[in-house]
């Protein structure tokens, strides 16, 4: 995919608290209560590592979001006001080899807009 516009991508240093219970909502949807907690207390203990856009897309098998979704037009105008975005919460899936994006689908769907190829912070479990 052609990178659209020229921005450079800001991020924080650590994900924001409001991000782990929403982490625990979506994961409480797969996982029983005592997993998806122990996951998101993992991912608040773990440090931060950085993958491509486009490599966390391949590995969560999740289909790319446009610009008429609500919140990734919001994350996009985020982006280009200069905002700091949240790193993103991941959990691997071992048993269906795959990647469980916790929380920040509509932040990288927002950041592939702009770079497939943006490494992007993560905590990863």
């Amino acid at each position: 995919m052609p990178k659209k516009d020229k921005v450079e991508i800001h991020w924080l240093t650590k994900p924001q608290e409001h991000d782990y219970p929403a982490a625990a909502s979506y994961l409480s949807l797969i996982y029983d209560d005592k997993t998806s907690a122990a996951f998101v207390t993992e991912l608040k203990k773990t440090a931060l590592v950085e993958f491509k856009a486009k490599d966390i897309f391949r590995a969560s098998n999740l289909s790319l979001l446009g610009i008429s979704n609500l919140h990734v037009r919001r994350d996009i105008k985020k982006i280009k006001s200069g905002e700091l975005m949240s790193p993103l919460l991941l959990v691997r899936d071992h048993t269906n080899g795959k990647l469980t994006i916790a929380d920040g689908y509509h932040r990288l769907c927002a950041v592939y807009r702009f770079d497939e190829d943006a490494l992007i912070p993560c905590k990863i479990v």
